[in-house]
């Protein structure tokens, strides 16, 4: 792997094109310029990315795409990558894009890497880790946060990532296994309360976090979920939103509004939380995983943990598979990442400093 096609410079797009031009010759491709206004070491070319005879252009001598573009136009870009034996990564949380993507790999000629950001994704990677250490599994609890680091008003947030990721996420059902059988649930739901270093936070099901592996363990858990962390309140506001105010039906209007009411800000974090329980050698145990990240500078620009954390997630497995530690063709699960192999990657060492 040598030549990449980075599709999308958007806020994570961008650094992802960063990192990987440290180790490949990256081409970046968008319908403008990148929304950062500061010196990029790659190409970067305008182009129509939702016209696909213009996908098919741009791979012309690349070895891998790497989508950071829109779930909605993940599918035929996928299908392209798979048609030309080309190796494909991208950031999506859709649920019914990662099956149409899987679907492809049955005979597929190189990888097809869906879900290589936050959640899905390293989340995953950590979750699978965990699973290792016991000999049966009863319950596995998955937990991320993206969050204003001093937050203010109701809600309690801001837009630091796509809002219409956001909003599908909530609005979607969310895959998950429930006294041992996989279902569907409503996303918004399930609330729990967390308490974090002695912040108060709520916690509830949101879709597309688990990835594929309530296909991975179904039939091996009684328990298995997702569920975002939020500031207290902010879950109730969005259900009133959508639900009882029906802005569920007027997206385009709800993301405006929402954006303008919430505009990103610089000094953000991310909540990283993982609990397994099962048995080890007869006996009942659990095993948890938590750190939280903040803003970091990476090449003389500081990125918000948000950012930082997804885009260097995808690096780390493209990296991976450019250097033979993950399999060469066919459909990569995130939960059969193994995280050791992840960190020792130039992407995955981000992850050891925690520190604001």
């Amino acid at each position: 792997m040598k030549n990449i096609a980075l599709l999308g410079l958007g806020k994570v797009g961008t650094l992802v094109g960063i990192l990987l031009s440290k180790q490949f010759e990256v081409t970046a491709y968008d319908s403008k310029e990148s929304h950062y206004q500061i010196k990029l070491p790659y190409k970067c070319k305008v182009a129509d990315l939702s016209k696909p005879e213009v996908i098919h252009e741009i791979m012309k001598n690349t070895d891998a795409v790497v989508s950071a573009l829109p779930f909605h136009l993940n599918k035929s870009i996928a299908t392209i990558c798979h048609q030309k034996g080309i190796h494909y990564f991208d950031l999506t949380e859709d649920v019914s894009t990662t099956h149409y993507i899987e679907s492809l790999a049955k005979n597929a000629s190189a990888v097809l890497a869906p879900q290589c950001g936050l959640a899905p994704g390293l989340i995953g990677i950590i979750g699978g880790e965990l699973t290792k250490k016991f000999d049966s599994i009863r319950d596995i609890e998955l937990r991320v946060g993206a969050l204003p680091r001093f937050p203010n008003g109701q809600l309690s947030y801001s837009f630091t990532w796509s809002p219409t990721g956001v909003l599908n996420e909530y609005l979607n059902d969310a895959e998950a296994i429930h006294n041992g059988k996989r279902k569907f649930i409503p996303s918004l739901d399930g609330f729990e309360h967390m308490n974090i270093e002695g912040q108060e936070y709520e916690a509830f099901t949101t879709s597309g976090g688990l990835g594929t592996m309530c296909a991975t363990f179904e039939g091996k858990v009684d328990t298995l979920n997702y569920k975002t962390i939020r500031y207290p309140g902010h879950g109730k506001l969005m259900r009133f939103l959508l639900y009882e105010l029906i802005l569920k039906n007027e997206l385009p209007e709800l993301e405006r509004i929402l954006t303008q009411a919430k505009p990103p800000v610089d000094e953000d974090l991310v909540h990283v939380y993982a609990v397994v329980e099962g048995l080890i050698d007869g006996k009942i145990m659990r095993k948890e995983f938590f750190k939280t990240y903040f803003p970091k500078e990476i090449n003389g620009h500081k990125w918000r943990a948000i950012s930082w954390t997804t885009a260097a997630s995808l690096a780390a497995v493209v990296e991976m598979v450019a250097k033979g530690k993950l399999p060469q063709k066919g459909f990569i699960k995130q939960e059969n990442i193994p995280l050791e192999d992840f960190y020792t990657t130039q992407n995955g060492e981000l992850f050891k400093t925690t520190s604001p």
